[in-house]
């Protein structure tokens, strides 16, 4: 049997409900890793140890009086120190939120519980979810970056402090991280998930979504994350489908575009070989792989994120900024500035094309199940000063596409590689179906990360 703390969602949450070990085990043994790893690796704002065995020995309790609560009855996930937890820190990575206690749940949060399970506490972010690099460290290689803006959550899952964290990603703070990290990284379509309750980064670009170490187990947090909340003037009335049942079922090898314009020109020959080697792989199990073009400048498409995300981060910062700007560092503070500056037709205009970039995504998308290509131009920087390229991520969040990273094998140097593939608004079943195939038939094993 593997140690505790290599159990998935799904493993141990079967386990628990039949009885194979009990909630308060599976937390001990994950607060015994976070003891063992956390000063090296630096995951935690805030974990209280004595909370989280008290959550599961209640879950224990409820599980032989009442039954599960939920499809997550026991299972301790990690939350991105953006989500409000009621009676639990929230500092945003920021020192103007150093004291800051909600009272209440960020929906997502609050769904999670509602599922059964257990939030052991909040993981690193850097600052207000943007550049600048936080002090989580990459147990692939210390010297390297371990991406952001959710590094702890992106780290802890794939050293095994928790199977399962949310993250939240504007430009690429999901799937970045994850890819860096060797885990899966899922970023659902803008709408589909709530951000109510989670401090904002740009109200038109900011998805909320899980990072797990595997298909299946992003699929069954989606199940629980899903749905309309009326608190959140965004979210979508879309249904919510059986993501777990697409993630796990039989599905037919999946038809694919393959996006070499940008994404091939833009990443170093490592990733680009590693990439095509990958595809072949998928070719040769029987996925039906053609390349694809999108009538779009990605040049601009990123100069448009970013103006977004300026002009709305401004609108978010504005008052705290007037305040305290001595509390800002340096690429918050640019967001702010920037945004502050931008001109009301300038960001009209990158609102424009980011409706023509979504009719041509879509067009793109057709007659193909999912779009890939790699998920970041080249592996974690060797690097502490940066949370490293987004350019790969931001077109698709800027967009509002659902996407996910897949772990697809190690660099000559020993750090992560994945792939990336995005599907239509709110085919999540599709995406995860064929991420699922993806998964089964590259049969990557990433083992647990040298810094262990």
């Amino acid at each position: 049997m593997s140690e505790l703390y290599q159990l998935g969602v799904a493993e141990a949450a079967e386990g628990i409900r039949g009885g194979a070990l009990s909630a308060v085990e599976l937390m001990e043994a994950l607060l015994a890793r976070c003891a063992a790893l956390e000063d090296s690796l630096k995951v935690w704002v805030t974990l209280d140890g004595d909370a989280a065995l008290a959550a599961a020995r209640a879950r224990d309790r409820e599980l032989a009086t009442e039954g599960a609560r939920g499809a997550l009855h026991g299972v301790p996930v990690g939350i991105k120190d953006i989500y409000y937890t009621r009676g639990v820190l929230t500092t945003c990575g920021s020192p103007i939120f150093a004291e800051f206690v909600p009272d209440y749940d960020a929906t997502g949060v609050a769904l999670l519980k509602r599922a059964g399970a257990i939030i052991m506490g909040k993981t690193v972010t850097t600052e207000f979810a943007c550049g600048d690099p936080a002090p989580t460290v990459s147990p692939w290689n210390a010297a390297h970056t371990p991406g952001g803006s959710s590094s702890g959550s992106a780290v802890g899952a794939a050293v095994g402090m928790f199977p399962a964290s949310l993250g939240s990603q504007t430009g690429g703070s999901i799937v970045r991280p994850s890819a860096y990290n060797g885990v899966v990284g899922l970023k659902p379509t803008f709408g589909r998930v709530s951000r109510q309750g989670v401090y904002p980064v740009a109200e038109s670009l900011d998805t909320m979504g899980p990072i797990t170490r595997g298909v299946a187990d992003a699929a069954l947090m989606l199940d629980a994350l899903a749905g309309h909340d009326i608190s959140d003037t965004d979210s979508s009335r879309q249904p919510v489908a059986d993501y777990s049942r697409a993630a796990t079922s039989s599905a037919k090898p999946p038809r694919i575009g393959m996006v070499t314009q940008f994404f091939m020109e833009q990443c170093d020959d490592e990733t680009r070989e590693h990439t095509e080697n990958v595809v072949e792989l998928l070719r040769k199990a029987g996925a039906v792989v053609s390349e694809v073009s999108l009538p779009t400048n990605f040049d601009e498409v990123l100069l448009a994120q970013r103006t977004l995300m300026a002009v709305e981060g401004a609108q978010v910062h504005e008052r705290n900024f007037a305040l305290r700007p001595d509390d800002y560092s340096p690429n918050v503070r640019g967001v702010v500035e920037q945004g502050l500056a931008t001109p009301a037709l300038t960001y009209l205009k990158a609102k424009r094309l980011q409706r023509d970039f979504r009719r041509a995504a879509h067009a793109a998308l057709h007659g193909y199940d999912t779009l890939l290509m790699p998920s970041t131009p080249a592996p974690a920087p060797p690097s502490r000063e940066t949370t490293g390229d987004p350019k790969f991520q931001s077109p698709w969040t800027f967009g509002g596409f659902p996407e996910i990273t897949l772990p697809s094998g190690l660099s000559a140097s020993g750090m992560p590689l994945g792939i990336q593939l995005v599907a239509a608004h709110f085919d999540e079943v599709g995406l995860l179906a064929a991420a699922a195939w993806c998964e089964r038939a590259m049969s990557i094993d990433m083992g647990m990360p040298p810094i262990c």
